[in-house]
């Protein structure tokens, strides 16, 4: 080591370059500060700093450990990931000073993202520990850089933090600060949230299974994967992958699809519904189909496709799929409908309002309403139309877009930062809104209604059930909803159909007449049973005995007289007759009736 009163190059370019970097951040560049940098570097040095252990790395006093975090955010010393946790090294602070430029640009772009001050310090402090790792500045960061450094200090966190929530917000901090970075321009794509990995588990239980069969099923997904949803595949590879490890576990005899026998799928029809499910409980009715119907599919293209390794015999029926419930779609009344949309209008939150008045008046999707970009509205003629992105049915459309809902996009769109690099329309802390934030919405705003839970799918049910009930055609409906058959539509036909209300509106106010019928009778009223037994038998007497003929049967012998050839009457019986002729009408006796016409006729055509 060089005597103290000889002044060392390496020592003295280094003081220099602090004081230089101190003046251009404002920052006081006096004697004592620079004077005690050189003590430090004459001392200790950089490589003197790396070699000392980590409990004397955080013994040295504040004002020397302010000199190590300059050297780390100018890259001239690379900290372990061990003092950045274990030693609190404010490198946040210090960076902010010596990089004033890049962080008021990062500070600027985080607020109009909408992060806090709080949130924006938190970012800002965990990009520099990953940037003072990899011996980069905060403008250098790449994607690979920055999980690189989340993961090295994440082990560091467990390691001297166990029991803290330090790795959560760690990488809390980091996603939102690469969500700032990526409008800034500095990274190429925005973070993305995901899963855990599991394609080391999902390779280990393959590995279990033998070789031909793993072979045949994985070359069937392989297949499936050209022509399905990924989401789909998901779904379709956990379900083989399950049949698979059953068959090696339960039935090792099984090589391949072509010796599969039905027990087997009997056996695994068992385990199914006796297995619990991912949230508690048994697989329900729904689930077991869609596993069944997995497995049916499978071994169905199997057979087609004439492979090397097919099944033997049908092993999967229709009667092994349980028979699914088929219950209405669930709507709004309504009167529920209205205190949901009062209760959103007066919701503080601007995009609750957006998306329940959206959702209830467009029956948008919940996957379509998120795909929405900023020229999705567009105007053809007078009226304004919203472009309805590619959604569930791989089918996009147009639909009417309502005058109040143009105004609340427009409110929306102006509030939107300038610096946002995504065309998408909804968007929070620069990243697209998730589906969860608009069940939270809809949520939020029907517990203020007071009218329960309701998802963002039973307002689909809604318009469409307000729509037919209010006269539009099914046609229409399909179009608005983007339905792909009518055998879609129709199933709200099922909910409102007009003919049948209509009918049964007709039906009720007969029956209701009947209820609203007076309870007590007139004295002079006949009653049913009294009219009954009137009808049945009418006895009337004779010169030796009585007629016994009911009151509604005509009796030819009653005007056997008047039916006779030899029978006269002139004009001055004309009253009589026609007495006669109006009780036979009167009685419902026909015959008779005609025989009393025919006299009036010949005694008018006589007079005449």
């Amino acid at each position: 080591m060089s005597s103290p009163s000889t002044p060392r190059a390496d020592v003295e370019d280094l003081v220099a370059a602090y004081r230089a970097d101190l003046v251009a951040a404002g920052m006081f560049a006096g004697h004592p500060v620079t004077s005690l940098a050189r003590t430090f570097l004459t001392r200790v040095g950089t490589e003197g700093w790396e070699r000392m252990p980590l409990e004397a790395q955080c013994a040295l006093p504040l004002k020397e450990r302010r000199v190590v975090g300059w050297l780390m955010v100018t890259g001239r010393v690379r900290p372990a990931a061990g003092y950045l946790v274990a030693c609190r090294p404010y490198l946040g602070e210090i960076a902010a000073h010596h990089h004033r430029a890049f962080h008021e640009r990062f500070s600027v772009t985080s607020a109009e993202l909408g992060f806090d001050r709080i949130v924006t310090r938190l970012q800002w402090s965990a990009l520099v520990k990953v940037a003072a790792l990899a011996g980069v500045t905060p403008e250098q960061l790449t994607k690979a850089i920055i999980e690189d450094g989340r993961q090295a200090l994440a082990a560091a966190i467990g390691r001297h933090r166990p029991d803290s929530h330090g790795v959560k917000a760690l990488t809390a901090a980091l996603f939102g600060a690469q969500t700032t970075l990526f409008h800034l321009g500095i990274l190429d794509d925005p973070p993305r949230k995901t899963n855990r990995d599991r394609s080391a588990e999902r390779a280990t239980a393959w590995a279990s299974v033998p070789s031909r069969l793993a072979s045949t099923l994985q070359g069937y997904i392989a297949q499936m994967r050209l022509s399905l949803r990924p989401s789909t595949m998901v779904r379709v590879e956990g379900v083989l992958r399950e049949f698979a490890c059953f068959l090696a576990a339960k039935a090792p005899e099984v090589t391949g699809v072509a010796d599969l026998h039905r027990h087997h799928i009997e056996a695994y029809k068992l385990q199914l519904a006796a297995r619990p499910s991912a949230r508690g409980g048994r697989l329900t009715k729904t689930s077991l189909a869609e596993h069944l119907g997995a497995l049916r599919t499978c071994f169905e293209r199997l057979t087609e496709w004439d492979g090397d390794d097919v099944p033997s015999r049908v092993l999967v029926f229709d009667g092994d799929l349980p028979i699914r419930d088929d219950p209405l779609p669930r709507f709004l009344d309504d009167g529920a409908f209205t205190k949901l949309l009062q209760a959103a209008r007066a919701d503080p939150d601007p995009f609750v309002r957006l998306a329940v008045e959206f959702l209830a008046r467009t029956g948008m999707r919940k996957g379509e309403f998120l795909d929405l970009t900023v020229d999705s509205v567009v105007q053809i003629g007078a009226a304004y139309w919203l472009h309805v992105p590619l959604g569930k049915l791989r089918s996009d459309r147009y639909i009417p877009l309502h005058p109040q809902l143009k105004e609340l996009l427009d409110d929306w769109l102006a509030n939107r930062p300038d610096s946002l690099r995504t065309p998408f329309l909804f968007v929070e802390h620069g990243q697209r809104i998730r589906q969860n934030r608009v069940d939270r919405a809809v949520a939020k705003a029907a517990q203020a209604a007071g009218i329960g839970h309701v998802n963002p799918h039973r307002l689909r049910h809604t318009l469409a059930t307000q729509a037919i009930n209010r006269g539009m055609s099914l046609e229409a409906i399909a179009a608005l909803l983007g339905h792909r058959s009518m055998r879609m539509t129709m199933v709200y036909a099922r909910i409102a159909n007009r003919t049948v209300a209509d009918e049964y509106f007709t039906v009720s106010a007969k029956v209701e007449a009947l209820y609203d019928a007076p309870r007590e009778l007139p004295a002079d009223a006949e009653g049913a049973e009294m009219r009954k037994l009137r009808a049945e038998m009418h006895q009337r007497m004779l010169g030796n005995g009585y007629c016994a003929r009911p009151v509604g049967l005509d009796c030819h012998f009653e005007s056997i007289c008047e039916s006779c050839t030899f029978f006269q009457t002139t004009i001055e019986f004309r009253p009589t007759l026609q007495r006669q002729r109006d009780d036979a009408a009167a009685k419902g006796q026909i015959g008779r009736q005609r025989i009393f016409d025919g006299l009036l006729t010949r005694l008018d055509a006589d007079a005449s």
